[in-house]
């Protein structure tokens, strides 16, 4: 298998992954309906998955900003960041923004 055929499994790995925990993850609203649905399924599909991820990233900001503050210097029952998940949402969208979505993908590069 060539870098390229690797770097694009990566991607679409990444942005399954991602879409699918993120279009499960939390209570849906109208507010939160662009980042947790729309942004999500952009980022399965590969359609328009830079602007997909973008729509996660500022999702998570909000969600960040607005309801986990509190937690943003603290460590969880085991150890870890309390906003770990948060995180992991955040900075994967925006390295996916950044990479773009790969070959495998329904708009291509």
């Amino acid at each position: 298998m060539n870098t390229n055929t690797q770097n694009d499994l990566g991607r679409l790995i990444l942005r399954v992954a991602l879409g699918a925990l993120v279009l499960l993850h939390g209570v849906l609203g109208y507010g939160v309906l662009a980042g947790e649905v729309l942004g999500p399924l952009m980022l399965i599909a590969g359609f328009y998955a830079r602007i997909g991820a973008l729509l996660v990233a500022v999702n998570m900001m909000f969600a960040i900003a607005l309801v986990h503050m509190g937690e943003l210097t603290k460590l969880g029952e085991s150890g870890g960041w309390a906003l770990e998940l948060q995180g992991m949402f955040l900075f994967t969208s925006l390295a996916l923004a950044l990479l773009g979505p790969g070959r495998y993908s329904v708009n291509g590069r």
